[in-house]
């Protein structure tokens, strides 16, 4: 069975998560289109597109830090893609240089008080 992802809700992209296949850690998010979901199911390795340079780009092509396809799974609705991967290179994968793009952390405090903010 062939599974079709919804590229039309976004304006042609998808949301791609990438989590790392071993440990389960949420690496980045990234976008794709049609483009670059095709060729991350050709290569074997996370192909983005970029939003801000309008093309297309294969994660770590110029650092080494690429990410090989595991597994890719779809949501329910069919328009957001989680990508398993094995971080090949020197395990970074952020442009900050850290593994995850995930590290500013919002403290909780933060939120409670932009929530009783919204209220007024």
């Amino acid at each position: 069975m062939e599974v079709q992802i919804d590229f039309k809700k976004m304006q042609g992209l998808v949301p791609a998560i990438v989590q790392d296949a071993k440990s389960d850690e949420i690496l980045m998010l990234g976008f794709m289109n049609e483009d670059a979901f095709e060729r991350t199911m050709n290569l074997g390795y996370v192909t983005f597109f970029s939003r801000t340079r309008n093309q297309l780009w294969t994660k770590g092509e110029s650092s080494g830090n690429r990410l090989k396809v595991v597994a890719i799974s779809t949501d329910c609705d069919r328009d957001t893609v989680l990508i398993r991967v094995q971080v090949e290179g020197a395990g970074v994968v952020c442009h900050l240089g850290t593994r995850s793009c995930f590290t500013a952390e919002i403290p909780l405090a933060s939120l409670h008080t932009a929530a009783r903010g919204s209220k007024k």
